[in-house]
């Protein structure tokens, strides 16, 4: 897993791109606070490696929750900049502060 960052000098904006090898996989989305937990609006795509990746662009200065939906499966990623504990997943939501 990796998160790859690039700052926009004419815009408050940061283009996060997100990657997961998940080679057995069908279908990875990206849910997060920056999409409302929508599985259907970041779906990633898949590269002939197994690796799904794709890029979101996130206002600088934030801090979003978001973990990977991997065939059903919520998963984290193991480079987030830090965790964040939901109650209403009983579980930690991965970070990404930009």
């Amino acid at each position: 897993m990796a998160i790859a960052k690039q700052y926009l000098k004419t815009k408050p904006v940061c283009k996060v791109t997100f990657s997961i090898l998940a080679e057995d996989a069908k279908k990875v989305s990206l849910v997060g606070s920056f999409n409302e937990w929508n599985e259907k609006a970041t779906p990633l795509k898949k590269l002939k490696s197994g690796l799904f990746k794709g890029t979101v662009d996130l206002d600088k200065d934030s801090a979003y929750e978001f973990k990977y939906l991997v065939d059903g499966t919520y998963v984290n990623d193991d480079a987030a900049d830090s965790y964040q504990w939901n109650d209403f997943a009983g579980a930690d939501n991965s970070v990404v502060s930009v």
